[in-house]
């Protein structure tokens, strides 16, 4: 039956699919620790559900099986200006992570697992029962993955694929059908560093440690108030996401573009005008990402972060847009218009001084 749920996946575009049994994760003491010490920040979503997390029965009462499945983004919308031909464009550009220069990945894969659920319920037959999620579930889905063999948890927190590299997306499914489980994966990190070094804000302190307070991915998306000043310097261009330490992985040499994903690419959002994107009104933010990741920030978190790199990047030309956004009725915004044209002028102060 494991063999008939692989084809269905992989008919369906899954780039792999692999099981695991329903036994709690093994780094259910990890999470509360993580949680106790404040690691995850404003995260409290995982809090809420940290008891279902490390308990699956909890989640699906009666579970055998889970199914993981992995899905490529790399390639696609990857790299390449994606403000070529704005009469507008100013040359200041931000970066968005790799995995948001789609459509919603939430969105594009719930129809392909629906149906593999679908698949697994009448392959048990009657009574069977199966929940289908998308980064969204109450599981520690990096934890089921290494266990189902897709990949290993490395050294920056993510799961590594040794034929995708670090560009993919997880979805698990829950079912009572008992499936012959697949084998571990074994870390191979080995002594390599790079993923930690790459980090610009020190996120890393220490080989599978994260601290999501420092993280640019949690700073730029989740973080839904200001961005604390010592480290605004450091979040650069980044304005949605960060992809440093999944970038400096070797592994990434062996990762190979994606059939779901592919036709879902937006090369609109590779480097998009900063300029262009702080004129976004309202309605205008929603149209411009309606049916993308970056659509969650709201107006307010994308303009905060838009403002951020615009001091770290930005030059005169950009203060009159900033003035502009320093006066925005959402006070999130004001104050980092506030803060980039502070950094702005004080660069210029220097240049003109000879100071650099």
């Amino acid at each position: 039956m494991k063999e008939a749920v692989q084809r269905r996946a992989a008919e369906l575009g899954f780039d792999a699919c692999h099981v695991t049994t329903s036994v709690p994760p093994e780094s259910a003491p990890r999470l509360f620790e993580a949680i106790a010490e404040g690691r995850l920040g404003e995260m409290a979503w995982i809090a809420r559900n940290a008891e279902k997390r490390v308990a699956p029965d909890k989640v699906l009462p009666g579970i055998r099986s889970v199914v993981v499945l992995a899905v490529s983004y790399h390639g696609g919308a990857a790299a390449g200006p994606g403000s070529a031909g704005d009469p507008t464009a100013t040359g200041k550009t931000g970066i968005v992570a790799r995995y948001a220069r789609h459509a919603d990945y939430h969105d594009v894969l719930a129809g392909p697992l629906r149906q593999l659920s679908d698949f697994i319920d009448a392959l048990g037959g009657p009574g069977t029962r199966s929940l289908w999620y998308v980064d969204t579930g109450p599981v520690l889905e990096r934890d089921l993955a290494q266990r189902a063999g897709i990949g290993f948890v490395g050294k920056h927190t993510n799961l590594v694929s040794r034929p995708l590299g670090n560009w993919f997306f997880l979805a698990e499914i829950l079912t009572t059908l008992e499936l012959d489980p697949d084998p571990p994966a074994r870390n191979r990190c080995g002594s390599c560093s790079r993923c930690l070094e790459a980090c610009p804000t020190g996120a890393l302190p220490e080989p599978f440690r994260l601290d999501a307070r420092r993280c640019i991915s949690y700073l730029t998306i989740e973080l839904k108030g200001s961005i604390p000043v010592e480290l605004r310097p450091l979040v650069g261009d980044r304005i949605y996401g960060c992809d440093d330490c999944l970038a400096a992985c070797p592994w990434n040499r062996f990762a190979r573009e994606g059939r779901l994903m592919m036709a879902h690419a937006r090369t609109d959002l590779a480097e998009p005008d900063l300029l262009g994107l702080l004129a976004l009104d309202a309605a205008a933010f929603k149209a411009r990402f309606a049916g993308t990741p970056v659509l969650r920030t709201k107006r307010r978190g994308l303009l905060r972060n838009v403002c951020v790199a615009l001091g770290n990047v930005g030059g005169p030309e950009a203060l009159p847009a900033l003035g502009m956004a320093a006066q925005d009725p959402e006070p999130l915004i004001a104050e980092h218009a506030a803060w980039a044209i502070a950094e702005i002028q004080g660069r210029e102060d220097r240049r003109v001084k000879g100071e650099g």
